[in-house]
């Protein structure tokens, strides 16, 4: 399903949520695909307080790819974003416990 928006301009600094209620940021750039006329992604700048701001650490945004997007309105919906699981977190969590 296609999301219509009558004009770029409309998104930028829209304030950013995940479709679980997390909000992320503000839409600061998007990238386009001027041959097909396509939005191809938003550039959410992340605030220090925001879940993402918290998930990112001293990044300042993040790149999400336009098919991430869910509606487009008074606010930008995307898809929840997860952090990534590294080694440490596996480590970690699978431990041997002793019996």
């Amino acid at each position: 399903m296609a999301i219509k928006v009558a004009s770029v301009s409309e998104t930028w600094m829209k304030d950013v949520f995940t479709d679980r209620g997390q909000y992320c940021g503000k839409v600061e750039d998007m990238e386009c695909d001027l041959k097909r006329f396509k939005v191809r992604s938003l550039v959410v700048k992340a605030e220090k307080s925001s879940y993402l701001g918290k998930m990112l650490g001293d990044k300042k945004g993040l790149i999400i790819p336009f098919p991430m997007v869910n509606a487009i309105g008074d606010i930008i919906i995307v898809k929840h974003i997860s952090a990534p699981v590294t080694e440490e977190d596996i480590s970690t969590d699978t431990k041997p416990t002793a019996e």
